[in-house]
């Protein structure tokens, strides 16, 4: 017996319709649609009826938008060099040194360790760059070489988490996320923020939506296409199928919102989904570098990193938003003369490429290229004391360079002290480095928020300063 008077249950339940006709109202005719629109920033809904009214759009939340103030940059790459390169021995040097070699350094713990690669003053500017850096160091009028930069923890695990989403501690979106979910994507095909490598943490969106999370790509020169692009193409049913049963996804979930509740994650998931299908044409031919000019693939050498930042450019040049390339390997506590020219040496070529291949191709001035780890290292023998000496974690000493998109080129900002043990002139916290980052994408960075949880978030957490001296 039914307890509630004149309830029929079968009117609250979705897919239990009294006729055809109410079926289809209830699950084929708008809703579905209208999520789909969104997704796609198509013109599901768009177009004339009988009448010629036109109906309205639904945007896409990847769709391009406006920054607070018109810039130059609008897409960004960046080489994240992880494990914490020593400063002293790149971009920074420190004479001093030399004079206090194996002699207890003022202030600090240890026996000096002089750096073993020669510097060298190159370009318009004068920069003084390492030996290790040849390639490199003939676009130092293109760059920005900030010597003063520091990090609150000299622990890999943190600063890297610190470097890439500004907390030290808490989940939270990271700079790929932020950039994206303040401009969109140019290219509603492709992902529009696309990492090559690196630790997941390093690409969430966290709170942000789901689609502002980055796409990771497991990239290789030497594999082929379908094994670099899992699972976007389906084995057994063509491209129309696929988009019928994606529609009845987006269809069915829907009803779940209207009916019971949204879920983030099943949306999330759902435009995964959506992205993978749109990515197996577009993206496929993104990542074949073989298409390339053989010139240009000689330029940028032969390397796992060469093809790397050649996939890079490529993706960019296809109006991808942000691109994380991870350089890892960079924690250099014993054998450092021999370590850090090899590693050097593994992307000097490719990135010099990079800087060339954009420049060219008119894409300098639209796009920002980072270069950086998480942290520095000691100007003093690591504590380990081997025979083969190399360098221990430094948060208070750390370098970083950054070119064209905007950046006043041939700039050094900021200085070490005498021996390079910590930063002293125009110090550049990282949430200055995000802060400027963010400047040059034409943000304020205080007004690039997000509320979540009762409380307006940003990238810089609650403070940071724009370094404006390194802004053409």
């Amino acid at each position: 017996m039914n307890p509630i008077p004149n309830y029929n249950p079968l009117e609250h339940v979705p897919f239990l319709c009294t006729s055809r006709r109410e079926f289809l109202e209830r699950t084929g005719m708008g809703y579905g649609a209208m999520c789909l629109a969104s997704i796609f920033g198509a013109t599901a809904l768009s177009g004339s009826n009988a009448e010629g009214a036109v109906t309205a759009k639904s945007k896409s939340p990847l769709e391009p938008k406006p920054p607070h103030y018109p810039v130059k940059a609008r897409h960004v790459i960046h080489i994240f060099a992880s494990g914490g390169p020593s400063h002293v021995d790149t971009w920074d040097p420190k004479p001093m040194l030399e004079q206090y070699a194996d002699q207890p350094v003022p202030g600090a713990n240890g026996l000096a360790f002089p750096s073993p690669f020669k510097f060298q003053k190159h370009g318009k500017s004068g920069i003084e760059v390492s030996e290790v850096f040849p390639k490199l160091a003939e676009h130092v009028d293109e760059m920005a070489v900030i010597r003063s930069l520091w990090t609150d923890i000299p622990a890999h695990d943190v600063a890297q988490r610190f470097m890439n989403t500004g907390s030290l501690q808490l989940p939270k979106p990271c700079w790929g996320s932020w950039v994206l979910y303040g401009l969109g994507t140019e290219n509603q095909n492709m992902p529009g923020f696309i990492t090559l490598g690196g630790k997941p943490e390093w690409r969430q969106a966290s709170f942000l939506p789901g689609v502002y999370q980055g796409v990771n790509v497991n990239y290789s020169s030497r594999m082929r296409l379908d094994e670099v692009l899992l699972n976007i193409r389906n084995q057994f049913v063509g491209t129309k199928v696929q988009r019928s049963q994606l529609d009845l996804a987006q269809r069915l979930n829907q009803i779940h919102a209207e009916k019971l509740q949204r879920d983030e994650q099943l949306e999330a998931r759902i435009e995964a989904f959506e992205m993978a299908f749109k990515m197996q044409s577009e993206a496929t031919d993104a990542f074949d570098i073989s298409k390339e000019p053989q010139s240009v693939r000689e330029l940028y050498g032969q390397s796992e990193m060469g093809g790397k930042l050649l996939v890079a450019r490529r993706l960019v040049e296809r109006g991808v938003r942000f691109v994380q390339v991870e350089h890892g390997g960079w924690d250099h506590h014993n054998q450092l003369d021999q370590n850090m020219r090899k590693k050097a040496g593994e992307v000097d070529t490719p990135a010099a490429a990079l800087l060339t291949d954009l420049k060219q191709r008119g894409l300098l001035d639209s796009t920002l290229v980072i270069w950086g780890g998480e942290f520095g290292r000691t100007v003093t023998h690591d504590r380990n004391g081997n025979d083969f000496p190399g360098r221990d974690h430094n948060g208070r000493a750390m370098v970083s360079w950054l070119a064209g998109g905007g950046v006043k080129g041939g700039t050094i900002y900021g200085a070490t002290d005498d021996f390079g043990a910590r930063a002293a002139v125009d110090k550049v916290h990282i949430h200055d480095l995000h802060a400027t980052v963010l400047a040059l994408l034409g943000f304020d960075h205080t007004r690039l928020t997000y509320r979540y949880n009762g409380r307006d978030f940003r990238f810089t957490d609650n403070f940071g300063n724009v370094v404006k001296d390194i802004i053409a």
